[in-house]
């Protein structure tokens, strides 16, 4: 099992940075391709700050450690979390979508000092930000987490 998660996290590491590789050599900051009109494009942006742009004001001076630190910790967090489930194979499978996209977003913060986003849903006046592989990851995993423990509350109360 821990070769499986090991594979995955650098599988989704890699999907992710090859994908921003290939957005930052093909797409012009800002640039826009619409893939479903009226709903999807490709949108090459800089994100300074967390999901969502939280923090992108905060002052470049702090902003920069500020991210390290916190996602540093946070990937040594969950290999912690990681090494002491042993039952619970769903949390193993949320944690090891969490790492990969913490670690894509922090190689990106730590070579460019911003992450990069680019997949950009909409409809009409309606946006979503943009966001990309290691942000899915991320999502899906803490999504996870989320359903399991509902499910295990559900359990303990009958």
């Amino acid at each position: 099992m821990k070769k499986i998660l090991i594979s995955s996290v650098v599988f989704i590491v890699i999907l992710d940075q090859w994908t921003k590789l290939y957005i930052k050599n093909n797409f012009d900051l800002y640039e826009l391709r619409p893939v479903i009109d009226g709903f999807f494009s490709i949108t090459y942006v800089l994100n300074p700050g967390a999901a969502f742009g939280m923090l992108a004001k905060l002052d470049d001076s702090y902003r920069q450690g500020f991210f390290v630190i916190i996602t540093a910790v946070a990937i040594l967090a969950v290999i912690y979390l990681m090494s002491k489930e042993k039952d619970m194979k769903i949390r193993l499978v949320s944690y090891t979508l969490i790492l990969a996209g913490a670690i894509g977003n922090f190689i990106d913060r730590i070579y460019i000092g911003k992450v990069v986003d680019f997949l950009h849903f909409y409809y009409k006046q309606y946006q979503w930000p943009a966001f990309n592989v290691a942000d899915i990851a991320i999502s899906v995993g803490i999504g996870i987490l989320f359903l399991d423990y509902i499910i295990l509350s559900n359990r303990s109360k009958r």
